[in-house]
């Protein structure tokens, strides 16, 4: 009962761009709706701030968690501060800090414990997002301003290579905690795979995640399956963009867009699927490689994505290639083969239920306790040296 006991009286608050009900939310704001849901559990009173969204409320709670929602996509970073700062989002004993390439530079506002929760470094998706100046000036911060403005500060990464490569920015892997995401069970879907070949990409559609890669890889498969299918659900800025370059490349009915839908038909979609295609960029951890998983789907990814190389055991349950002609020819590979998919998929099934999100509460929860009892420790250390002047 002692873990459940930890958090008790403790105030946290958050600070996060996007929250799960959000239009653009991903696997990162799971995470941490997850996370915070642990933190509830054992106790702690939770408050997340975050950015404005049409048909949102402004205030609202939510299984036990105090949502404030302020200002756009772009400046909940100063509404988050501001509202930090006057104390409008209660007295923390810890304060979260998600960057997601830019923190909240809460380090300016607060003298609290800050935690800086991270799931990868933006290396290479300023100049995919942000080209020019504006990339640049974001790459300055995310590498150089924020690693120092949090020098003394605990970070959580959701995977070593996350942590990797935050000590290539100058972090100290020693500071740094790594917890995993975990798994949710999947909901009862109709069993069995789709009889023609179909496959899926699951996720925000934004440009990083590379949805064209997969759109290209089903197209050259296709002149050796004819009847393959690339299912894309999710949905997101970048949806128009892929729609006409589907449509420039003659793609017809080889993509169906299914855009945003609720985590049933989501799972129904990784069920029919033969495998799962993760063409991004960049990943943290990759939650739909477990998801999919759920469904003994296996997955091609990038090796080069990072956390890819945790949630993937390479060729045992999934690929993980280095280019866009290995990404296709894994494909081809794979299609051609259902006892290797079946082998990769049962692994996929063990691999998902290794991780699971009590684990991962659990040991988040336990990263919030040491800092709000270190700074506890450091005022009575203080209160006992001033006393201590104090008598001569």
């Amino acid at each position: 009962m002692e873990v459940w006991e930890d958090l008790r009286g403790r105030d946290v608050v958050v600070l996060s761009w996007r929250d799960t009900r959000n239009p653009e939310g991903g696997g990162a704001e799971l995470y941490l709706e997850k996370v915070t849901a642990g933190l509830v559990e054992r106790g702690a009173r939770v408050t997340v701030f975050t950015a404005a969204y049409a048909g949102a409320p402004a205030d609202e709670v939510v299984d036990g968690v105090r949502y404030v929602r302020r200002g756009t996509k772009m400046t909940v970073y100063l509404e988050g501060m501001r509202a930090l700062r006057r104390g409008d989002l209660g007295a923390p004993d810890v304060v979260i800090d998600v960057q997601n390439g830019l923190p909240f530079f809460t380090r300016l506002v607060t003298r609290k414990p800050v935690v800086v929760l991270v799931h990868h470094v933006h290396r290479e998706q300023w100049p995919v997002v942000y080209p020019g100046l504006t990339g640049r000036v974001g790459w300055w911060i995310e590498s150089r301003l924020a690693p120092w403005l949090y020098r003394r500060c605990r970070y959580v990464a959701v995977s070593e290579a996350t942590r990797d490569e935050l000590a290539e920015l100058g972090v100290d892997p020693a500071r740094v905690s790594v917890v995993h995401n975990g798994t949710e069970p999947a909901p009862l879907t109709v069993p069995g795979k789709a009889t023609a070949p179909t496959v899926a990409v699951v996720g925000r559609l934004v440009p990083h995640k590379q949805v064209e890669h997969a759109i290209d890889a089903v197209l050259a498969a296709r002149a050796l399956h004819p009847g393959l299918t690339l299912e894309v659900v999710g949905d997101g800025w970048w949806r128009e963009e892929l729609l006409a370059y589907a449509e420039r490349r003659g793609a017809g009915d080889a993509v169906r867009f299914l855009g945003h839908v609720d985590e049933q038909t989501k799972h129904e979609a990784y069920e029919r699927a033969w495998l799962l295609l993760l063409p991004s960029l960049k990943e943290g951890w990759g939650l739909v490689i477990g998801e999919a998983g759920m469904h003994s789907t296996p997955a091609i990814a990038y090796r080069s994505a990072g956390g890819t190389r945790e949630s993937i055991v390479d060729g045992v349950s999934g690929v993980l290639v280095d280019d866009r002609v290995a990404f296709t020819a894994a494909l081809l590979e794979l299609l051609d083969d259902p006892v290797r998919r079946r082998e990769l998929g049962k692994e996929a099934l063990d691999m998902s239920h290794a991780y699971s999100w009590p684990r991962a509460q659990a040991a988040f929860a336990a990263v919030i306790d040491e800092a709000a009892g270190r700074r506890r420790t450091l005022r009575l250390r203080r209160a006992r040296a001033l006393a201590a002047a104090g008598r001569h």
